[in-house]
C-alpha cells in the first residue's frame, strides 16, 4: 500500500485545457503532465472556468461575470484559497491566479510558489484591455511578488526584468526554470494536405500567436509590405485582447490582401494537428513580439524543423541560437527601424531555402536537447523540496 505523497501541490491557474489561449496555458498543462511523472508528488489542478474531469473550476454567478474582469479575478481566488487547506504548496501562474495564492499562504502558512510568465509593468497596454482594472493587477502581482516564497523565472531575461521591476524582491528566491517543448507531440510532418486546404500555393511565412499589441504583429504586417510579392504570408491569429489593436491589424491584413494573393489570415485557433502541419511545410516562422519573457511558439516552430525570424527581447535569445537555428532583430524604439530589420532577415530566410532547411535542422536540435519538459519537471521538484 503507497503512503502518503512527500509534497503535495494545488496548481492555480487562470487556463487549462480545453481553455488555452496562451504560453502559460500551455505551459501549466505541459509542467501537470511531466509532474505527474515524478515520485511523491501529488498534483490537484486548481483553474478558473467550469469543472473538468482533471481540475477544480471556479466560475462566478450572474450578475458578477459583468463586473471588471480584474474585480472577477479577486473574486474567483478567494473561492480557490478556500479550498487549498490539504496542500503542502500553493504554485500560481499570471496575476489572475496569483492572489490564490497569497491568500492560501497567508491562510494555511504553506509556501507560495510563483512562476513568473509576464510582469504587468512591462506591460502598459493591458490598461486598454483591462481599464481601471490594470491597476488591480499590477497591484496584485507586486503584492505577490514581494511575498511569494520563491519565484520561478522563465528565462534569466525575465528574471532581470523582474529584479528590476521589483526591487523589494530577493534575488535569492527567484530561480530560472526555463520553459519546455514536448517534441514528440511538435515534431515536422508532412502537411502539404493542410498547405491545400487553406489555399497556400506558394512558399511562405507563418505567425502565430494572439492578437495583442504584445506580439507585435501589426510590425509584421507593415514590414511585409516590402518582401518580395512571390512570397506568402499565413497568419494565424485570434483573440483580439481589445478593439483597438483588433481593429488595426483587420485594416492592415485587409491592406496586404488588396495586393496580394497569397495572405491568409486563418482567425480561429488550429487544431494541433493542422497547426503542426502548417509550421512544418513554412519556411520561415516569425515572432515580432515586443516583449516576451520567453516564447514558447518559438520553441514549437524549432521542434518542427522551421526557421526562425524574431525580435531580440526578453528570454527569446535564449531560446533563439542567431545565426544558428534563425534570425534575431533588434527592437528598435522607433517602429520603421524595427519593421526594416524584421522585412530584411524574412528575405534573407525566404530567398535561401538551404539557409532556411539549416536553421530548421539545427532548431530541432537545440529544442530536444535543451528544452525538454522532464528537465523543468526535476528542476521545480527540487525548488519544492527546498521550501519544505
Amino acid at each position: 500500500m503507497m503512503g502518503a505523497p512527500e509534497i503535495s501541490v494545488a496548481m492555480l491557474t487562470k487556463e487549462w485545457p480545453p481553455q488555452i489561449y496562451g504560453g502559460a496555458g500551455v505551459h501549466v498543462a505541459n509542467l501537470v503532465q511531466a509532474l505527474q511523472n515524478e515520485p511523491a508528488l501529488e498534483v490537484a489542478v486548481h483553474c478558473f472556468g467550469a469543472a473538468r474531469r482533471d481540475a477544480t473550476g471556479y466560475q462566478l454567478p450572474s450578475p458578477l461575470t459583468e463586473i471588471n474582469p480584474a474585480l472577477q479575478a479577486l473574486l474567483i481566488d478567494f473561492d480557490m484559497a478556500l479550498a487549498l487547506g490539504d496542500r503542502g504548496i500553493a504554485h500560481s501562474h499570471t496575476w489572475y491566479a496569483n492572489f490564490a495564492g497569497y491568500l492560501a499562504s497567508k491562510m494555511y502558512r504553506i509556501p507560495h510558489v510563483i512562476t513568473a510568465h509576464s510582469l504587468e509593468p512591462l506591460r502598459p497596454w493591458k490598461a486598454e484591455q483591462l481599464g481601471g482594472g490594470y491597476q488591480i493587477s499590477s497591484w496584485v502581482e507586486q503584492l505577490a511578488y514581494e511575498s511569494a516564497a520563491a519565484i520561478i523565472s522563465v528565462s534569466d531575461g525575465m528574471r532581470a526584468d523582474l529584479l528590476a521591476c521589483y526591487p523589494k524582491v530577493d534575488p535569492n528566491r527567484v530561480v530560472t526554470i526555463r520553459n519546455g517543448i514536448d517534441v514528440t507531440r511538435f515534431q515536422p510532418i508532412d502537411g502539404r494536405a493542410v498547405v491545400a486546404k487553406y489555399g497556400i500555393d506558394s512558399p511562405y511565412a507563418i505567425f502565430v500567436g494572439r492578437i495583442t499589441r504584445q506580439k507585435g504583429l501589426a510590425h509584421l504586417l507593415r514590414a511585409w509590405r516590402d518582401v518580395a510579392p512571390e512570397f506568402g504570408l499565413v497568419l494565424a491569429a485570434s483573440s483580439p485582447d481589445e478593439p483597438a489593436i483588433g481593429a488595426e491589424v483587420e485594416s492592415l491584413i485587409s491592406e496586404l490582401q488588396r495586393d496580394r494573393m497569397n495572405i491568409v489570415w486563418i482567425k480561429e485557433m488550429l487544431p494541433h494537428e493542422e497547426l503542426v502541419a502548417l509550421l512544418s511545410e513554412a519556411r520561415t516562422f516569425v515572432c515580432p513580439s515586443i516583449y516576451e519573457p520567453l516564447g514558447i511558439v518559438n520553441l514549437e516552430a524549432m521542434a518542427c524543423e522551421t526557421a526562425v525570424v524574431a525580435s531580440r527581447v526578453g528570454g527569446i535569445p535564449e531560446v533563439v541560437a542567431d545565426g544558428e537555428t534563425g534570425i534575431l532583430v533588434d527592437h528598435k524604439t522607433e517602429a520603421a527601424q524595427f519593421e526594416a530589420g524584421l522585412r530584411a532577415a524574412i528575405t534573407k530566410v525566404m530567398s535561401d531555402p538551404e539557409l532556411a532547411t539549416r536553421l530548421g535542422k539545427a532548431g530541432r536540435i537545440r529544442a530536444s536537447e535543451q528544452f525538454g519538459w522532464d528537465k523543468v519537471a526535476r528542476q521545480t521538484v527540487d525548488l519544492y523540496r527546498s521550501l519544505i
